[in-house]
């Protein structure tokens, strides 16, 4: 039986295209998001959340060059940063292979 990689090819395109789209400045993906339904908000809400962490995270390290912050709150920033997309990651690999066995099951 072919497992249809397309659709769960097309389905992490469209994460990433969401990602891509929150990188950009004054771009909020929760307001877009809230004409979608429940799922869809708190998926937004996850990736805003992981933006939002990943742009303080480098504004403290623009801190800790300029001399405004110290070297233990960058770093915990910084893990925290990195906690964060770990979690995104792990999360979006459960969903693709939700997906790929939710199209084995058969009809």
């Amino acid at each position: 039986m072919a497992i249809p990689f397309n659709a769960a090819a097309a389905a992490y395109g469209n994460a990433s295209k969401l990602i891509s789209q929150t990188a950009k400045p004054g771009t909020d993906i929760v307001a877009k998001a809230d004409q979608g339904n429940d799922f869809a908000n708190m998926l937004a809400q996850s990736v805003q959340d992981v933006v939002d962490t990943g742009n303080k995270s480098d504004k403290m390290a623009m801190d800790m060059v300029n001399g405004k912050a110290n070297v233990v709150d960058m770093v915990t920033a910084l893990s925290q940063t990195e906690l964060a997309i770990d979690s995104m990651v792990s999360v979006r690999d459960k969903v693709i292979s939700a997906y790929e066995e939710i199209m084995r099951m058969p009809i």
